[in-house]
């Protein structure tokens, strides 16, 4: 178990944040890593947070323009040398052995896809409580209905399920990730919170949206355009999205 591990972290003006996420990375029991922090055009002091940190695991690079999270991703895709591919947004927090645990955990088991539980804070890093879980495999179908899996939860196998790239949506661009990966192999639940998502209003790589009307938009957009449906199509799935969202934070989400 000693395969390099590729971390994607998008980045926009949340240099407030970065130093303890790029610190929790560091901090990782597993050591065989790479930290590509693709920058958007942030107008902070994001460069000088990254120049603080001298070690040559952690890759740089800045986009000539602003291209949203879904460019910053797909880049850092076809910079990646790793084997397995994890996904860390620049505001968010994994413990530890989270790497070491994951990788164990698919290893063991033969996975090639595969997601971790995952514990809330806010945006002054209190832990709020909330523990989200989600089901213990997810197959090609069952990633259509909602995307149970947290970003900064996910790794796969590059190996087994290739370059994978988007199409440019603005929201909803890590769940058309996933949707691609859950054509090649399902994703296995490892129940065990091994990483911590900062809940914020705005400003964030994947803050929350509020209001039925965008949950509708974002969804309908991931499958008409980031899928190529037809209209018929992409309102159905937009759909059954609403409905399997409401189930999710009835059925997977927890008291920590």
């Amino acid at each position: 178990m000693n395969e390099l591990v590729s971390v994607i972290t998008p980045s926009y003006n949340t240099a407030r944040f970065l130093r303890e996420t790029i610190g929790c990375v560091l901090s990782q029991t597993y050591e065989n890593w790479e930290m590509l922090i693709v920058d958007d055009g942030s107008t902070d002091d994001t460069d000088d947070v990254v120049a603080s940190f001298s070690d040559p695991r952690i890759r740089y690079f800045k986009n000539e323009r602003n291209s949203g999270a879904a460019g910053s991703r797909n880049r850092a895709l076809r910079e990646a040398r790793g084997k397995w591919i994890a996904f860390l947004d620049s505001d968010d927090l994994w413990t530890p052995d989270k790497l070491e645990k994951q990788i164990r955990f698919m290893e063991e088991n033969g996975f090639h896809f595969s997601y971790t539980q995952y514990c809330e804070m806010d945006e002054h890093g209190n832990r709020t409580g909330v523990l989200w879980t989600g089901p213990r495999r997810i197959g090609r179908i069952g990633m259509r209905t909602f995307n149970y899996m947290g970003c900064l939860t996910v790794m796969y196998d590059r190996d087994a399920i290739g370059l994978l790239q988007i199409k440019d949506l603005k929201k909803r661009n890590d769940y058309a990730l996933w949707i691609r990966a859950s054509r090649k192999c399902p994703a296995y639940l490892l129940r065990e919170p091994l990483a911590i998502y900062r809940v914020r209003s705005s400003g964030s790589i994947t803050s929350r949206d509020q209001g039925v009307m965008r949950r509708l938009k974002y969804h309908y957009t991931l499958w008409r355009t980031g899928e190529g449906m037809n209209p018929a199509a992409a309102l159905f799935w937009t759909l059954v999205n609403l409905a399997f969202g409401f189930l999710k934070k009835i059925v997977f989400r927890k008291k920590a």
